[in-house]
């Protein structure tokens, strides 16, 4: 069974849209989830997104790190503190908002589909 979604998957989980109402109601801090919807109640805690997308996450930016920052030293061969300026934020930066943007549309998924855990039909 699936149910509709307010929002087009992509597009909920880069704003932080409840899958339901579609109130920006989605995230508590950076990537953590709140516990429910403030404008229809739906118990976000009921979702299991877990740390499925943290290693892939890990792997697609560790990826664009380092062929950034080798192509960076074999064209312009700069300082090493220049690499820690450039490459430190973006890290941080990109594995936060993907992050973010991938456990919105793990819990999005959840919901339409109407997966659970533990639960087989």
């Amino acid at each position: 069974m699936t149910r509709p979604l307010a929002q087009p998957v992509l597009r909920g989980a880069v704003l932080g849209l409840c899958p339901r109402c579609g109130a920006h109601s989605l995230f508590h801090r950076v990537a953590s989830f709140r516990d429910c919807c403030r404008q229809c109640g739906l118990d976000y805690t009921s979702f299991d997104v877990g740390d499925a997308a943290a290693p892939f996450l890990i792997f697609l930016v560790g990826a664009v790190v380092v062929v950034g920052a080798i192509w960076l030293e074999l064209a312009q061969s700069p300082p090493w503190w220049v690499h820690v300026v450039v490459w430190v934020p973006l890290t941080v930066g990109l594995t936060l908002v993907l992050l973010r943007i991938a456990k919105g549309i793990l819990l999005a998924l959840e919901y339409k589909n109407d997966a659970r855990l533990g639960r087989s039909e």
